[in-house]
């Protein structure tokens, strides 16, 4: 299992799982991040908080706890 926190800088994942419940999965989907979706990672800051990476046209920062529920290929 692979999460977006551990993809490197340059590479593009899609979604596989949203992992997490209640809220936080929810306010993962409503960021645009659901199922299925590409995700290229841009940046990551020095000490790895926070990830920014482009989904759907547009940037978007993620904490590395987000980061982790989302899983990869």
């Amino acid at each position: 299992m692979k999460t977006l926190k551990q993809a490197r800088i340059g590479e593009t994942v899609r979604v596989v799982k949203l992992h997490g419940e209640g809220a936080v999965k929810r306010r993962i989907m409503d960021m645009g991040i659901p199922k299925g979706v590409d995700i290229y990672v841009r940046k990551v800051a020095p000490l790895g908080d926070p990830i920014e990476v482009t989904v759907r046209g547009y940037e978007l920062s993620l904490r590395k706890a987000d980061a982790e529920m989302i899983e990869v290929q």
